[in-house]
């Protein structure tokens, strides 16, 4: 997803792409633990997830697939929320918006250097532009209302218990579906996830990047 932006890119800012990759993975997770701590669940915590240390929170497989397609996960955060201190739904969508929102949060704050000219560097501004682009793509798919993403999980829990519970019964399709969704790009030469990403993906890029 960040090919055009680094193509033909000196290796430094090859090298500081994969770095934003890994700080924007770390802190949705992150942001997840420390939600779920907050309201009650002691389950991240136990499982050593309070850190902002990578390894705790990179999947194996989803980082090797970061390095050689440009695409890929962190390992879940698992909660329970048997502990919550509010009901089940409202704390798992709690949680799962906190992900989105600590990327858009670290795009937002990457912002005020860039827009404030305080880089002069070229390659530094490249690396500045990608940090924010990468955050907002991951915050804008996180927030897809397709199973395993957050979305999912923010619309069962703001949607009335039936339909919330019709909408739950399709979350078995959901991987599925995504699946189907991250596939059309190479198999049709068409994207029908970029119909959804990228518009609200380049407007905050270009609302966040704009010079004063």
């Amino acid at each position: 997803m960040l090919i055009w932006l680094i193509n033909g890119a000196p290796p430094i800012i090859v090298a500081s792409s994969l770095a934003a990759v890994v700080i924007a993975i770390t802190v949705h997770e992150f942001a997840h633990a420390v939600t779920a701590d907050w309201i009650g669940d002691p389950t991240p915590r136990s499982q050593g997830r309070l850190t902002l240390d990578p390894r705790s929170h990179l999947d194996t497989f989803g980082t090797i697939m970061i390095v050689i397609a440009w695409f890929g996960w962190g390992k879940p955060v698992n909660v329970d929320p048997r502990y919550f201190r509010t009901d089940a739904r409202t704390g798992m969508a709690l949680v799962a918006a906190a992900g989105p929102l600590s990327n858009l949060l670290l795009a937002y704050l990457a912002s005020f250097p860039y827009r404030l000219s305080l880089i002069s560097s070229e390659s530094l501004l490249r690396g500045v532009e990608i940090f924010i682009f990468l955050n907002i793509t991951l915050a804008v798919f996180n927030l897809l209302p397709v199973a395993p993403l957050d979305g999912s999980r923010i619309i069962i829990g703001l949607l009335p218990a039936e339909w919330a519970r019709n909408v739950a019964r399709f979350e078995r399709q959901g991987p599925i579906l995504l699946m189907l969704l991250i596939m059309s790009g190479p198999i049709f030469n068409f994207s029908f996830l970029d119909i959804f990403i990228s518009p609200p993906r380049d407007m905050l890029f270009k609302m966040l990047t704009m010079l004063p």
